[in-house]
């Protein structure tokens, strides 16, 4: 199987033009790193995912994991990868020297899970949960867990996974009953079970290691009595030996995509026999879990942005070379047919597949900036990028999700009837983006976390802070040639969201909680098109400063593409904001006064 999944060239651009990512460097936490470095690192996870993810990313998808004895078989070659995640390093590679990490910039890190997420997005989640399961144990749980898990979490020996979800409760975790009852010991007995666990058990490594939400036996109700528990499939005894620990797998989930990685039902204590380890405090493990939530939600939108990249490639490249038709007004029917790129309802399908791809990666490095940033901004300042970073993640995962299922649908159009076929992989591609929009919270849980609580969090000090970095923006755009004239209208953009914002914040307080957020997923929807747009300015900006320095025909190219897209988001993308706007605006409770009943025939 042969194809680029990703453009290295665009990561560079955004990670050294925009984003100046080697200046990084300078602060003492990442001064082993420089340019030189950062670029072999990329340079590493494009041969690992050339070398062994994209290989066998079709093979995974028709081969996908089944249950077996109570073991779930998957690809033999996650043995291998996750092995080969761990001796490279990449499985704790951001994590601080002190847990045997690299201290690699986060943004950095993004950029080499955007690689490895396009080669073959099941391939890679298996390290990714793993590295989130090991960084909530190394912030939050007792040393005595740190030592007997992490270093084999962190060799990919071992599985980590997050266990949320329940049968009745679905993705409301405040009606969670799993249950663990106090031993008077080092460990609880838990009871109970979990649904949708990704990567929740498998034969390509010896143990799996859940991170778990319960509920201490009489604990207050709601989020407030929820804890948090290490519970291994196999425990560890005195002697180092593994031990059953009385974790089923009930069932695995058969996917329309995702297909490479496992998705299981999971029975604790079903003989009285599970044992789990308190991390941190009781009753605060759901703030505990919300580290790897949303990080965990960060990735979900890289791994959509990622997978729209793959298929819009994939176009690009068919589109590039199949040919059909002549160019619109031609009158020879002799004529040599063209490549079906000359037509420009192709070119308008692979801008928007540009714009949505590269503008997800540019605004999911935003927010890994602002995490790196947490470790060198002084203490006064730090506050301001963790607001933001909390502001931008539901925008970021539910942006790239939903667009990215409208992108690679693109990559299916410009391939015809070959699209929806299994010979060509945007048919895969496709089926593999869905689950984003619902994993990890769906766009409407998203939509109400924005809303509902990142917007208002503080008085509105991260909505405003928001406002405050772009209009900064704007500001130095307005001086540059080539881009000042998007300014005015991202300015415009930023006004409709103030008033929407206002709007719907006074209806909240006339009509109620209910009425502000029936919408919530509509102001989602309208604030992640302006946060793109204000990527977009940032990459036009860069790549016009950088296009007068240019003088390699394939540089001048580039820039001129960036150019082009940026434009084209903002005369076929931004607009959308006023219909929106106008929706949000107009107060008519119609979701909230539909009854249920009427939907009966």
């Amino acid at each position: 199987m042969a194809g680029k999944f990703i453009s290295i060239r665009n990561l560079k651009f955004l990670l050294y033009e925009v984003f100046d990512t080697a200046g990084l460097a300078k602060a003492p936490y990442f001064h082993q790193h420089n340019k030189k470095s950062m670029d072999l690192v990329l340079d590493a996870s494009m041969k690992l995912s050339q070398k062994m993810l994209f290989p066998i990313l079709e093979e995974m998808d028709r081969k996908a994991p089944y249950l077996d004895n109570g073991t779930v078989k998957v690809h033999p070659s996650v043995r291998s990868i996750m092995r080969e995640f761990g001796d490279g390093g990449w499985i704790g590679a951001s994590f601080p020297e002190a847990w045997d990490g690299e201290q690699l910039p986060h943004i950095l890190n993004c950029a080499c899970h955007l690689i490895i997420s396009s080669a073959n997005y099941s391939a890679g989640v298996y390290a990714e949960l793993t590295s989130g399961a090991a960084r909530l144990i190394g912030s939050y749980a007792a040393d005595r867990l740190k030592k007997t898990y992490l270093p084999n979490m962190l060799a990919g020996r071992w599985q980590g996974t997050m266990a949320l979800t329940e049968p009745q409760a679905g993705s409301s975790l405040s009606d969670i009953t799993t249950t663990a009852y106090p031993t008077g010991k080092d460990y609880y007995l838990l009871k109970g079970q979990k649904v949708f666990i990704s990567a929740g058990d498998h034969d390509g490594v010896d143990n799996v290691v859940h991170m778990l939400l319960g509920r201490i036996e009489g604990a207050p109700a709601g989020v407030k009595g929820i804890s948090l528990f290490l519970v291994p499939k196999h425990r560890v005894d005195d002697s180092g030996n593994l031990i059953f620990n009385d974790v089923v797998v009930s069932q695995v989930f058969h996917k329309m995509g995702y297909r490479g990685a496992p998705i299981t039902e999971l029975s604790f204590g079903e003989k009285e026999d599970c044992r789990g380890f308190l991390v941190g405090e009781p009753n605060r493990g759901l703030m505990y879990m919300f580290q790897m939530m949303n990080g965990a939600r960060i990735g979900v939108g890289l791994g959509a942005a990622a997978i729209a990249s793959a298929a819009y490639y994939a176009a690009l490249e068919y589109s590039q070379s199949r040919r059909q038709g002549r160019k619109m007004g031609a009158k020879d029917p002799d004529a040599a047919q063209v490549p079906i790129i000359e037509h420009a309802d192709i070119r308008r399908m692979l801008l928007f597949q540009r714009a949505v791809v590269e503008g997800s990666e540019g605004l999911l490095m935003q927010c890994a900036l602002y995490e790196d940033m947490l470790h060198i901004a002084p203490e006064e300042e730090r506050e301001r990028y963790e607001l933001l970073l909390d502001l931008l993640t539901p925008i970021a995962k539910s942006y790239s999700s939903e667009m990215g299922i409208l992108s690679t649908s693109f990559a299916i159009q410009c391939l015809g009837g070959y699209g929806y076929c299994e010979d060509f992989p945007v048919e895969q591609y496709y089926r593999d983006v869905r689950i984003h929009p619902i994993h990890e919270g769906t766009t409407g849980i998203q939509g109400i976390d924005l809303l509902g609580r990142k917007v208002i969090m503080k008085e509105g000090k991260a909505f405003f802070l928001f406002l405050e970095t772009v209009r900064s923006d704007i500001q130095k755009a307005a001086r540059v040639v080539g881009v000042a004239y998007l300014t005015t209208q991202l300015e415009n953009a930023l006004k409709i969201l103030e008033e929407v914002t206002a709007h719907l914040g006074d209806l909240g307080v006339k009509k109620g909680q209910e009425v502000f957020l029936a919408d919530a997923t509509l102001y989602l929807e309208m604030f992640g098109i302006i946060a793109i747009a204000w990527q977009w300015l940032l990459q036009a900006m860069a790549a016009c400063e950088a296009d007068n320095g240019a003088s390699r025909s394939a540089d001048l190219n580039f820039y001129q593409g960036k150019r082009y897209t940026a434009r084209y988001f903002f005369a076929y993308e931004l607009p959308k904001i006023k219909v929106l706007a106008q929706r949000l605006t107009d107060s008519d409770p119609l979701t909230i006064e539909m009854q249920s009943s009427y939907f009966n025939d």
